[in-house]
């Protein structure tokens, strides 16, 4: 939860990199980890906290990447895997919701795959969440091409 922290304040510019340097400064060396572990790009808790397990998975990733025709995606794992970290308040409007639709159908045009987790599951339920992203990833080793 500290990284989170750390990283809304970056993100919202409540906070620079020479705060983050006096605050570091101020703690004990224990707590050096977090301030590799913070990245100001994160948008929300959730995408932080998303961001951490998928790195303590050993996965390859980027976070908020841009997609030619669809927009910025939250995570893009090994290369072929959106993951958006969707919550209520952003997402539950009909607009949002046929945005989000269309852009998963682009994405998938494209030949990506996409997954939109709740904040729920990425808060409480983390093992769903890296058994459903590695689910994926391993699904996708086993499809058989098909040319329509």
């Amino acid at each position: 939860m500290a990284v989170a922290t750390l990283d809304s304040a970056l993100n919202r510019r409540i906070i620079g990199p020479d705060d983050v340097r006096l605050i570091f400064d101020a703690l004990p060396h224990r707590f050096e980890p977090i301030r590799s572990l913070s990245d100001g790009r994160a948008e929300a808790g959730s995408e932080t906290i998303l961001r951490l397990l998928v790195r303590a998975a050993g996965l390859e990733f980027d976070i908020q990447v841009f997609i030619d025709g669809v927009g910025r995606v939250d995570m893009l794992i090994e290369g072929c895997l959106v993951v958006e970290a969707d919550s209520r308040a952003y997402h539950s409007a009909t607009d949002r919701y046929i945005t989000d639709r269309t852009r998963d159908t682009t994405l998938a045009m494209l030949g990506y795959l996409s997954l939109r987790l709740l904040y729920e599951d990425i808060m409480f339920r983390p093992e769903r969440v890296v058994a459903a992203i590695l689910g994926l990833l391993r699904a996708r080793t086993g499809f058989r091409s098909v040319i329509v």
